[in-house]
């Protein structure tokens, strides 16, 4: 690519107790988070969670009941959304189905005036960039609709926006596609660094492609952090259970020390410790937190379980177990074929491996 062609990296985005309300429903309540140039954030959580209406308050197309919006150090809480230097990627694409991708890519280009050879250059280098060199000719209804998805990010990144906003990108897309296009894209944010605010209901998109992850529930950030750190680390049973597939085991806790926690878990009929997330009390709902993998089964000494369902998923086999209470859990391990249903076994973890969380 040209050196220069397409800015390197954007600016920061702040929102400073920006919140949303229409009459009595609060879309998004008051929020506080920072994204650093540069980086990729995602926005996951389930329909009605808020990250469509904090992806619009960032974009513009909507104003915040209360609260200010930044980017970079400029406030732009009533600044209108084609002022904001914003690039934005829609699910349906929102391409001009009569223009050729160069004319498509063009648009927003044409419309700050720029000089004719400029666009020129600035097209072709976004083009490459997508991987659709040869393709400007071509209407966009003779591509494919991954094609057609690449055409909208070059039509937003051929800007040269400070932040790069998504909606739901991939959804239209079939699941293969959805992979390679997210490879894709994760390889243009680790050569360009741009600022990347990406909303998605998909935990695997958010895992692949994010430097962070804010996971939102009733319009709030319930917890944000790497992969890593929702995936071993989540403060509470929701953000476990949206990321990555759980066991959680309804638990009291009795006393706390350390980081600690000694909890009474009666569907195991004993009690057990476990590192606990912050903040959680004696007394608090909580549950115990085991994920599939870390299940062993043929543990001695263990909790006598019977296998009540065996789900093959090629290289790794899925357990369905049933305690003696009645309460299951799931344990992943590779692939076998030394047990049926309804075969008895003792399993176990690591202490390191079981977290309580609130409920």
């Amino acid at each position: 690519m040209t050196p220069g062609a397409v800015q390197q990296s954007g600016l920061s985005l702040r929102f400073a107790g920006a919140a949303k309300s229409y009459g009595d429903v609060e879309a998004l309540k008051p929020t506080d988070l920072t994204i650093a140039a540069g980086e990729f954030l995602t926005l996951l959580g389930p329909s009605g969670s808020g990250k469509t209406t904090l992806l619009n308050l960032a974009a513009g197309y909507q104003e915040p009941s209360a609260g200010r919006i930044f980017i970079g150090a400029r406030d732009v809480t009533h600044l209108p959304a084609r002022h904001r230097n914003i690039g934005m990627v829609f699910q349906n694409y929102a391409l001009f189905p009569h223009m050729s991708v160069v004319d498509n890519v063009a648009y927003g280009l044409k419309v700050r005036r720029l000089a004719r050879s400029e666009i020129a250059r600035r097209v072709e280098a976004v083009l490459r960039l997508v991987h659709l060199e040869g393709y400007g000719q071509r209407g966009v209804q003779q591509l494919s609709g991954g094609q057609q998805q690449r055409v909208a990010l070059a039509r937003a990144l051929v800007i040269e926006p400070d932040v790069l906003l998504m909606d739901e990108p991939l959804g239209a897309l079939d699941k293969q596609l959805r992979r390679s296009v997210q490879l894709e894209l994760r390889r243009l944010h680790e050569e360009h660094r741009r600022t990347t605010i990406y909303v998605t209901h998909d935990q695997e998109e958010a895992l692949v492609l994010s430097d962070r992850v804010a996971v939102m529930r009733d319009g709030r950030i319930e917890q944000v952090g790497s992969a890593g750190d929702l995936y071993d680390r989540p403060v509470n049973a929701f953000v476990a259970g949206f990321i990555g597939e759980s066991n959680l085991l309804p638990a009291r806790v009795t006393a706390i020390a350390g980081g600690q926690a000694q909890a009474e878990v009666d569907v195991l009929g004993r009690s057990l410790t476990a590192a606990v997330a912050p903040g959680l009390q004696p007394g608090q709902p909580a549950a115990l937190l085991i994920r599939p993998e870390h299940v062993l089964v043929g543990e001695e000494p263990g909790v006598t379980a019977e296998v009540a369902e065996i789900v093959y998923l090629g290289e790794l086999t899925a357990l369905n177990l049933r305690l003696e209470s009645g309460a299951t859990l799931w344990a992943r391990r590779i692939t076998s074929h030394d047990l049926r249903r309804g075969t008895r076994v003792t399993i176990g973890w690591k202490q390191e491996h079981a977290r309580i969380v609130p409920t």
